[in-house]
């Protein structure tokens, strides 16, 4: 080494960060059996956490307004079996094998261009609904604070790196003790909600949208045109296989923890999801009974604010507490979309 050589700062700094094994988590493709210590509950917890995001609501709403409730709900129905049957498959040997998508898509015998395909088309997924979730998140912004929708992506997007910097570690611990506050300020508005004179179950039911008379039976082109939108969440399944394969090995003794632990935090995503496609679809129908205009009903932030606004007297400590629960939604999701979607570039 050359004597009296001056060392740069920026290269000290990223010195440090080589040497910070904090950073690694095995990011990459495979992951190592001495890299999977975390329990089977938190793990499950960690992907579960990644349901939150409120772009489900808005695709519910979304396609109840336009196609009309009965051709919705069998739509839904119709994506819980295609999500359940692909992706149990899919979550299994990711868990067993410890491994991403990438690295599926080779073992599947799609070789070195076809799991660079899938890497590809699951990194596009990512990304479109990270603009999808942080654009949410800038509607709930802007309600609070008034900022501009274009000042409101860039805080909505920037605010989400520190927190995967140090990959599965810090994710996950966001993701557990941001659970228990996720989960009571999405059920105390619901109370409220569905008691209110207009959350009639019923008028719902037969609640026909833009679709007019054609929505008021099973009508195969408005079913297709549903499916068509929510089939894009098939790819969501690769966002748990990303934190999946650092379920631990399974054991010899109590398999059946590690087998619900998969199936929860795997393919079970759906479950919840449908459960909140079905809400947003309700709270796009409830909000337009409100008086909220139709290209605003589905909107996230738009309907936890009305649904917030029935469970607090002052206005504004509604739009306060409804925004702060759309930010904590958003962050729960883009964590994950940020994480997946970087790894799958690489």
């Amino acid at each position: 080494m050359q004597k009296g050589q001056k060392i740069l700062s920026t290269r000290r700094t990223y010195n440090k960060l080589v040497a910070n094994e904090m950073m690694e988590d095995f990011a990459l493709r495979f992951t190592a059996k001495r890299a999977r210590i975390w329990s089977l509950n938190r793990i499950a917890v960690t992907a579960l956490g990644i349901v939150s995001f409120l772009v489900l609501e808005a695709i519910g709403g979304a396609i109840t307004l336009n196609f009309g409730f009965e051709n919705s709900a069998w739509a839904i129905l119709a994506l819980i079996f295609v999500v359940f049957l692909t992706g149990l498959p899919i979550s299994y040997y990711a868990a067993k094998y410890g491994v991403d998508i990438d690295l599926l898509s080779r073992g599947a015998g799609f070789g070195y261009i076809g799991s660079t395909i899938a890497s590809l088309v699951y990194a596009s997924f990512t990304f479109i609904f990270f603009a999808l979730e942080a654009a949410i998140m800038s509607m709930a912004l802007q309600l609070l604070f008034g900022l501009p929708l274009a000042i409101g992506y860039i805080i909505s997007a920037l605010v989400v790196i520190p927190l995967v910097t140090h990959g599965i570690a810090y994710i996950s611990r966001f993701q557990v003790w941001s659970q228990p506050v996720w989960i009571i300020l999405q059920v105390i508005p619901l109370y409220f909600v569905f008691s209110h004179p207009d959350g009639q179950l019923s008028a719902w039911y037969e609640f026909t949208g833009n679709a007019g008379e054609q929505g008021q039976s099973f009508n195969l082109l408005l079913f297709g045109a549903a499916s068509a939108v929510l089939l894009s969440l098939v790819a969501q399944i690769g966002e748990q296989v990303d934190i999946l394969r650092f379920l631990p090995e399974k054991p010899k003794e109590k398999q059946w923890l590690w087998w619900f632990a998969l199936i929860s935090a795997g393919p079970s995503w759906i479950i919840f999801g449908a459960l909140k496609l079905f809400l947003g679809s309700f709270l796009a129908y409830f909000a337009l009974t409100q008086g909220v205009a139709p290209d605003l009903a589905d909107d996230p932030a738009h309907m936890y604010n009305l649904a917030f606004s029935l469970a607090f007297d002052n206005p504004q400590l509604s739009v306060i507490v409804a925004c702060c629960f759309v930010v904590i939604s958003q962050l729960k999701i883009n964590v994950a979309n940020a994480y997946a979607g970087s790894l799958a570039l690489v």
